[in-house]
């Protein structure tokens, strides 16, 4: 059972437009093309020293940014993140920021706390499971507001500090259950939720012989792999802001509100002319997943290689020889002169991303004493199930989805 989604499928028109396929710099406030020659100028010219931050965006394959964090350390920067909507829960250990149960595992669960999570939206796939879960007697319960999963569900209000105090019948489910679950989301790590989700796992023995019930959801293909580099700083992307950096590499970054760095030098490595492109001083266009080879690494933690099947479009390069050209314009050295050299680098660093397959991320931590969580749960991150990253919304088939199945536009169909 391995498939897309139909958002994943059908975004496929969008890597033909809207690309990024030559250099861009910002004149007199206005975005005009270049030269690689005059875009590196650019770059040197900013002179950072070791006032520069890193973004990596929601589609960076693993070496793109291994590169990049070669480039900064060498820079005397250690400033690297990649979750751009401010979250800044704990990642010291990855198993718990991983989804354990397995994709296919969580449909053998028989009781389910989700906590801040619409999954129809965020991992459609995964729905899928847990409706099959559904089918075969386990229970689902929800922390957040109402959505419709599309198979019977118990919701249990807003306010992550239930968890605190769960209703009699969620303890009874759980206390019953061979094969307990929790999936933590994007709205639930917000409140604290991993923390009460670790606290609940001890609770009710998530983790047991052939199981391990704790799960977080992640909406990114760069997370989890992201995490295993390091990007991730303890207090997430207000530690950049706060840091106040020269100059921001942005890896495809483009759902930061670049505006929190109105004093920095914005450089955009990336590969359509979406949100960062419109906030960036300096463009370099690069290759999209299609375009290179790259390592990935999904939500349950499961590391995957990726083939290039076509060129980029233009004078786009792929991104791991515009950090090492960048390196050679700013005066350091990275270590790598190959793409080959590079992963070697990187594997090196961490071990799991040669090893195709689930990676072993160890046991889960021991909840924080008295941990809690607390807030209502007001809304959840992705606001158009259609447009979720710059490939969606460049993508024609996905923009009349979103304009005529969420928004009521109606389009005249053409006589037959």
């Amino acid at each position: 059972e391995e498939w897309l989604s139909d958002r994943a499928r059908y975004m496929v028109d969008g890597l033909t437009r809207r690309r990024l396929d030559k250099p861009w710099l910002r004149r007199d406030g206005k975005l005009v093309a270049a030269t690689w020659a005059e875009a590196f100028d650019a770059v040197a010219k900013i002179n950072p020293g070791s006032s520069v931050a890193v973004i990596a965006g929601d589609l960076v394959d693993c070496e793109t940014m291994f590169a990049a964090k070669k480039l900064a350390g060498a820079l005397g920067s250690t400033l690297l993140e990649g979750r751009q909507t401010g979250l800044a829960y704990d990642t010291s250990n990855i198993a718990a920021v991983n989804f354990n149960s397995t994709l296919a595992g969580i449909e053998d669960a028989d009781a389910v706390l989700i906590v801040g999570s619409m999954i129809r939206d965020e991992a459609p796939l995964l729905n899928t499971r847990l409706r099959k879960a559904v089918k075969k007697g386990g229970r689902v319960f929800i922390v957040g507001p109402q959505w419709d999963p599309t198979y019977p569900a118990t919701f249990i209000g807003d306010d992550v500090g239930v968890l605190g105090n769960l209703p009699e019948a969620v303890i009874e489910a759980f206390g019953n259950a061979e094969r307990p679950a929790i999936i933590v989301g994007g709205a639930g790590l917000a409140k604290g939720g991993l923390e009460a989700g670790l606290a609940f796992a001890e609770q009710f023995n998530l983790v047991r012989e052939g199981w391990n019930g704790f799960n977080v959801i992640h909406m990114a293909a760069s997370r989890m792999g992201g995490l295993m580099l390091g990007y991730a700083q303890p207090g997430g992307l207000a530690d950049l802001v706060a840091a106040k950096p020269k100059m921001v590499i942005s890896l495809g970054a483009d759902e930061v509100d670049f505006t929190k760095f109105a004093g920095s030098m914005i450089v955009h490595i990336g590969h359509h002319g979406d949100k960062a492109a419109h906030a960036a001083d300096v463009i370099l266009p690069a290759a999209a997943f299609s375009e290179k080879d790259g390592t990935y690494v999904n939500t349950e933690g499961r590391v995957q290689y990726a083939e290039k099947a076509v060129f980029a479009p233009g004078d786009a390069r792929e991104d791991w020889t515009i950090l090492r050209a960048m390196a050679d314009a700013l005066g350091v050295s990275v270590g790598f002169d190959s793409f080959e050299q590079l992963r070697a680098a990187m594997v090196a660093e961490v071990p799991a991303l040669g090893v195709e397959g689930l990676a072993d991320y160890g046991a889960l931590p021991s909840a924080l004493l008295g941990a809690t969580a607390e807030g209502v749960i007001a809304g959840y991150p992705i606001k158009d199930r259609y447009l979720t990253n710059a490939i969606a919304r460049s993508s024609p088939t996905l923009q009349r989805c979103s304009a005529e199945l969420l928004h009521g536009e109606s389009f005249a169909e053409a006589a037959e």
